[in-house]
């Protein structure tokens, strides 16, 4: 008995330092903090995505003004090179399932068509710019948004809410103002000798955009964002000097090497190189369409770097636009986009998802929290199976007291049935005595 009260003494004392540890981690839990950081986080990392689109922009824009360079083949190829050593060699160096040649052979033929999807649409936006205005290319380019969103209610079972819808609005309203004041300061350039072919190849690439955009946020919260850079450098830098080697061998050919020139492809393809690498980083936070609202303010920081870099004039609609599309995309981020409560798979859950992503990388962002929760699940499995032990002792105790009770039960009704007749035959035992008296 001792023993026993030992054991269950240093079990109750166990159980009651893991509560109190438990309840003071709530206790210090402020979601609002929490919340707070990861929507700082965000938008500081999205506007980072954005810096590094102006980069490229910016580097475009001297090879093609001063340069003469224009050969956005031979640029996207630098880019998906630099993905193909870096993550596909990654990918050779794994050993197990998560190694390139068991994802060739299960998956080869999905990331050749996301390979070709991607390649298409950075070429089909740098090929609008020859047939249509910049105006035309900037609010057309927007289109992205609303397909993405489409795509991510049917791809990724995400539900928006009224608000969601109300802060894109927002955003798109501001890039309305950046165009206007592109309008007012004269900068409506570009050609005009086939604007319907300019404006449908930007809708194309706002569309590719989407598509590409949402098979990475699918494979980096549930697969890995190594695989899926590693996949499309490969395929990228197939695909890419196959259409360099076609479409663009003439332009390469005549470029005027300079370590000026040499220097800008350098510049472009790292900014490009660092735009790949972080983007798959900031969706596994958020989601594809925030990522691509922030990217909404990558015009308007080309046009800042502009203003002393190649003379723009400067309009304080710029300003205005900035800080409305830094609203919207504020108010998209603040309320969460559930998933699909009806979807077993979930697939929109960055929790679930980004566990899932982790596992599958190798690796674990936090022992001694895993170590805890294991702890507590053990202390939690101990509570619910000395409960059940005390609910059978309970119920054995409930039957043997019934049972005790229904045998007093007809203990007490055989003594009411025996009584009144012993009584009645000592009555009948008297009348006979009385009538034996009588005849005697």
């Amino acid at each position: 008995m001792a023993t026993e009260q030992c054991e269950d003494t240093s079990t109750d004392m166990s159980y009651e330092n893991q509560s109190t540890g438990l309840m003071a981690r709530i206790w210090k839990f402020n979601p609002k903090e929490v919340f707070t950081w990861q929507l700082a986080k965000t938008l500081a990392m999205g506007q980072g995505l954005a810096g590094l689109i102006c980069g490229t922009a910016i580097a475009s824009q001297y090879l093609a003004t001063n340069f003469h360079v224009n050969t956005p083949m031979l640029q996207s190829f630098l880019n998906y090179t630099l993905l193909c050593v870096t993550y596909t060699t990654m990918l050779i160096c794994r050993t197990g399932d998560g190694n390139i040649l068991q994802i060739l052979k299960n998956r080869w033929w999905k990331y050749l068509l996301l390979g070709l999807v991607d390649v298409e649409a950075n070429y089909a936006v740098v090929k609008a710019y020859q047939y249509t205005t910049i105006t035309s290319v900037q609010l057309l380019d927007c289109f992205v948004v609303p397909v993405l969103m489409l795509l991510s209610w049917w791809v990724l079972k995400t539900r928006y809410r009224p608000v969601h819808y109300v802060a894109v609005c927002i955003c798109l309203l501001g890039v309305g103002a950046m165009v206007g004041a592109d309008l007012l300061a004269g900068r409506d350039q570009g050609s005009t000798s086939n604007i319907l072919l300019g404006d449908a190849l930007v809708l194309l690439s706002a569309t590719l955009y989407a598509v590409s955009n949402v098979c990475q946020e699918y494979t980096v919260k549930n697969l890995s964002r190594v695989e899926f850079l590693g996949m499309i450098g490969l395929f990228g830098t197939v695909i890419s000097t196959v259409q360099m080697v076609i479409l663009e061998r003439n332009e390469v050919a005549n470029i005027q090497w300079s370590w000026q020139v040499g220097l800008l492809f350098s510049a472009f393809a790292l900014c490009m190189y660092a735009l790949y690498s972080c983007m798959p980083i900031v969706m596994k936070l958020s989601s594809a369409t925030s990522v691509n609202l922030s990217l909404l303010t990558a015009d308007l920081f080309s046009l800042f770097c502009g203003v002393f870099l190649f003379q723009y004039t400067f309009s304080a609609l710029y300003l205005v636009s900035l800080v409305v599309i830094l609203i919207g995309f504020i108010t998209f981020n603040a309320v969460p986009a559930p998933a699909d409560p009806g979807d077993p798979t979930d697939l929109a859950d960055p929790t679930t998802s980004s566990s899932s992503a982790n596992d599958n990388e190798g690796y674990n962002n936090n022992p001694a929290a895993s170590k805890n929760e294991i702890t507590e699940q053990e202390v939690a499995v101990k509570i619910t199976t000395e409960e059940e032990e005390d609910d059978e002792e309970e119920q054995q105790a409930d039957g043997e007291r019934r049972e005790g009770w229904e045998e007093d039960e007809r203990r007490r009704k055989k003594r009411r049935a025996s009584g009144p007749s012993q009584r009645f035959g000592g009555g009948n035992d008297d009348v006979v005595a009385v009538g034996r008296s009588t005849k005697m």
